[in-house]
């Protein structure tokens, strides 16, 4: 069993990804009591690419800072070791690590000899990648013995309303019970803490939908991507745009991914919501990128050999928004939130600043000796994440859906091609400022003072009711003109 910190109340977090596993590293590291609640029988994660804006890692640290130090085990810097601005994109010199180089994905032209359509520059410390699987494994060994229960699918949750016994009593489908003083769904895009969350608010459906659009994912060994791609447009993050269609580049550790994304002309996915990736072939994928360039058609053609080809339907919860995260002692955030696309390439991202926003007001739950916890401490808290984040997070869903349309030259304004590139670079950048160039310390402490503000009020309404009861049972005039008793004058 693992040592318990001492804090007067325990979280209990729904799913152990990197959402739950991040939220229990940092509140833990705050001295407060968390259990994660697994559905599977032993932790797993799918491997493939993830990235981390600046936003990201500035998030990491009001977390904790040895996630951030996982990171930099596991992950590389996107564009570090480019031409770093000073190379192909004269009309802007910087030393920012590039995001990515937009390229025309439709020209015959071969990626050796094409130059970018524009170049993207990621800010600060720029935008890191890393696999997930391998990132994952980083976090879970920073967890102390017995912080896990596998095997608990959650069905149930009841909140109690008793005075003599407050908080929450979770149900599992192996028929077991646990208590709680508060729950917190990190248990991905088909949550169940957000089914439960969205019905006791009358929202109605909030289910994950299919974005219309899916996507094709393989690592291709550097060595073979070099001899296709070049050396330097390897190292090198790259968006190859297209018709209906658009490609993604870059290197995770020894490896190129490639992840390429293609418009479905089927409103419906063919494995609906409970099997969101289906068995494909190499065949599949070039005749899905027929009119698409040399260079995406020779890299679809070494990719059968190195990988197994699977085609992943992408989901979000854009038709299906939930539009208040909380509901009393019950919270949702990351994917459980607002899963989105993964155009922004910031999902994870959002879900780090997530997680520093919510480990931070309930840090201030404890720490605060001016405002000992106690009454609804926790539905403020809860509340004031909801008034800091749903905004933020839902426009994510927004924008990251409509990306993919300007990538694939299909949104209203950009449906030219070649001939709108200087728009989409400036639409390109406007979008990706919101993302990255925010100040995540001040998110986290207007979050913090909203919630000062709303425990003192609740404070002081107890403190005046309670002088009210007592003036009222010692048979006291409460009206302040300092005259006493309840005779008249």
């Amino acid at each position: 069993m693992y040592y318990l910190p001492d804090s007067p109340f325990e979280i209990a977090i729904i799913g152990g990804g990197i959402t739950g596993v991040t939220l229990a590293i940092s509140l833990l590291a705050r001295n407060i009591r968390c259990t994660i609640y697994e559905q599977a029988p032993q932790f797993r994660e799918i491997g493939a690419g993830l990235g981390f804006g600046p936003n990201a890692q500035w998030a990491m640290r009001v977390c904790d800072e040895r996630i951030l130090d996982a990171v930099d085990r596991v992950g590389n810097t996107l564009g570090r070791d480019s031409n770093n601005g000073k190379g192909k994109d004269k009309e802007k010199a910087t030393d920012d690590p590039i995001y990515f180089e937009f390229m025309d994905g439709m020209s015959p032209v071969s990626a050796r000899e094409l130059e970018p359509a524009f170049t993207v520059y990621a800010p600060l410390e720029g935008h890191r990648a890393v696999h997930r699987a391998r990132f994952h494994d980083e976090l879970v060994k920073m967890l102390p013995d017995g912080v896990v229960k596998f095997g608990k699918r959650l069905e149930e949750i009841t909140i109690l309303e008793d005075d003599d016994d407050e908080g929450v009593v979770m149900q599992f489908a192996d028929g077991t019970t646990a208590k709680a003083d508060a729950v917190v769904g990190c248990d991905g895009i088909k949550s169940r803490v957000r089914e439960i969350v969205a019905t006791l608010n009358d929202e109605g459906d909030v289910t994950c939908g299919y974005s219309g659009k899916f996507a094709y994912r393989c690592l291709i060994p550097m060595e073979q991507a070099v001899e296709e791609l070049g050396e330097e447009r390897c190292k090198v993050p790259s968006l190859w745009m297209g018709r209906d269609r658009h490609v993604l580049t870059y290197q995770v550790n020894e490896m190129l991914n490639l992840v390429a994304f293609v418009t479905d002309s089927d409103d419906t996915w063919p494995g609906g919501v409970a099997n969101m990736k289906i068995p494909t072939t190499r065949e599949d994928v070039l005749h899905d990128f027929e009119g698409f360039g040399q260079t995406v058609q020779r890299l679809i053609g070494i990719t059968e050999a190195n990988s197994k080809l699977e085609r992943w339907g992408i989901f979000d919860h854009l038709a299906h928004p939930l539009r208040q995260f909380n509901h009393s002692l019950l919270l949702v955030i990351g994917d459980a939130a607002h899963a989105s696309s993964p155009h922004h390439g910031s999902g994870a991202g959002f879900c780090m600043e997530d997680v520093a926003v919510l480990s931070s007001l309930l840090s201030d739950l404890i720490s605060d000796r001016d405002l000992p916890y106690g009454g609804d401490d926790l539905v403020k808290a809860f509340a004031c994440f909801d008034a800091s984040q749903n905004m933020r997070d839902l426009w994510l869903v927004e924008s990251s859906r409509r990306a993919a349309d300007v990538y694939q030259w299909r949104e209203e304004e950009f449906t030219r091609g070649p001939e709108d590139f200087d728009e989409i670079k400036r639409d390109v950048e406007e979008c990706h400022a919101i993302c990255w160039e925010v100040d995540v310390d001040q998110i986290v402490k207007g979050a913090r003072e909203s919630l000062k503000w709303h425990r003192e009020s609740s404070r002081k309404r107890e403190m005046l009711m309670a002088g009210l009861k007592m003036g009222n049972l010692k048979g006291e005039c409460t009206c302040g003109h300092g005259h006493g008793g309840t005779e008249s004058t």
